[in-house]
């Protein structure tokens, strides 16, 4: 990335004064959607606590005791007021406006099958179905859909069919992707806190003043919700409530991104390899859930199945606290997103790709490390020799092999 064309760029658009505005919203935006979360979480715990809603403990749990799950509720609420609060600057960009708006409509699906699921739970059928017309709504009526690959992989203008499975496929994937990370304290928020924030910058400067409320609006609601989320007194959980909305949520930032990025891609502020970066953005949901997908695979189970075998639960295992697990991720996503972001002008698609690899064989090497150590210290040092030859005696190495990925 030219620097010093960025920073003539910067310059030249703090004296543009829609741009100007634009910002002040975002930040006003940010604010008020952080407030209304800090307010309204702890009437949301109370409400639980009366009504006895509490996830309890157990195997596959993170928490020693019963904790609301309806973060999601008041980050929804958050969302909203933040959003509505101000009239939209994208007059001369009607579809803008109003392909965020239909985001809304497809979230607030997502939303009451969530307060569902987190009340009575419901059949994973029927909510990946509902996860599909969230999707199918932005994709039919707001004409949302991936159409051009910048040529990675040869590929660059794609079918409209085509297009329209992809993004369908994006916006489960990304939803799912977010649900699964969302097994400690911070994770989820922290990462989707991240990449809205990123999000919301490109729109910001790229003049979609709509599209950046929006995410700054999320990112607050999320913030303000990450306050409860580590106390230690008024602890919350999103729930699947939060996790769908905002997985969604991101899925959308993410096909617009990567859509905007075509029709502008001689601004400054493009990237021409738009489609790698926003998998970047979202590294940590996105390898950690191909990871898991792909053990179970290998080890003959649903890759739907229950386990812990998330990177999080690997680092927990290794004695690191909620905090410490969370900060460990969130850097790796941070890092990986800035680093992109500066270097993206100065590597092909083939290297992006080459790269994206290179880091995901990384990622499984290092699960497979501290998976093996947690069984290394926590077998006695007479047992290790006889555990070890027992397992080639009976064939079984491969299989625990798959099994410490």
């Amino acid at each position: 990335m030219n620097i010093d064309l960025l920073l003539a760029y910067l310059q030249n658009k703090f004296n543009d004064e829609a741009f100007t505005i634009g910002l002040y919203q975002c930040v006003l935006s940010f604010l008020v959607a952080c407030f209304v979360a800090v307010i309204a979480i702890p009437v949301v715990i109370k409400i639980s606590e009366l009504k006895s809603l509490m996830e309890k403990p157990g195997e596959r749990r993170s928490h020693s005791t019963p904790t609301p799950t309806f973060g999601g509720i008041a980050i929804f609420a958050a969302i909203l007021i933040g959003y509505f609060l101000w009239p939209s600057l994208d007059r001369t960009d009607i579809y803008s406006t109003y392909s965020t708006n239909l985001s809304i409509v497809g979230m607030t699906i997502l939303f009451f099958i969530g307060i569902k699921d987190d009340l009575v739970g419901i059949d994973p059928a029927k909510k990946l179905m509902f996860q599909v017309l969230a999707a199918m709504i932005l994709i039919l009526f707001g004409d949302l859909r991936v159409d051009y690959l910048y040529g990675i992989m040869g590929f660059h203008h794609i079918q409209p069919a085509v297009g329209v499975l992809l993004t369908c496929f994006i916006f489960i994937a990304l939803t799912n992707a977010i649900n699964l990370i969302d097994g400690i304290d911070g994770l989820a928020g922290g990462i989707s806190t991240i990449a809205s924030a990123t999000f919301g910058g490109w729109f910001l400067l790229t003049n979609h003043f709509t599209m950046a409320c929006l995410a700054f609006t999320m990112a607050g609601a999320l913030l303000g919700f990450l306050r409860f989320n580590f106390s230690k007194t008024s602890k919350i959980f999103m729930g699947n409530t939060g996790s769908l909305i905002i997985g969604f949520m991101l899925a959308f930032f993410a096909v617009r991104f990567v859509n905007l990025n075509a029709a502008y891609r001689y601004e400054p502020t493009a990237f021409f390899n738009a489609p790698i970066i926003a998998i970047v953005i979202l590294i940590v949901p996105i390898f950690d859930t191909l990871r898991v997908f792909l053990v179970r695979i290998l080890a003959g189970r649903s890759p739907f199945s229950a386990d812990r075998n998330h990177m999080h639960h690997i680092l927990l295992d290794n004695g690191l606290s909620h905090a410490g697990a969370t900060a460990v991720l969130c850097g790796i996503s941070l890092f990986n997103t800035v680093l992109f972001l500066f270097l993206h002008r100065n590597i092909s698609n083939t290297l992006s790709l080459v790269i994206l690899g290179c880091l995901f064989g990384l990622y499984m090497i290092v699960s497979f490390t501290l998976k093996m150590r947690v069984m290394y210290v926590s077998t006695h040092p007479r047992r290790r020799k006889a555990v070890l030859r027992r397992e080639l005696q009976n064939g079984i190495v491969g299989r625990r092999i798959v099994d410490y990925l």
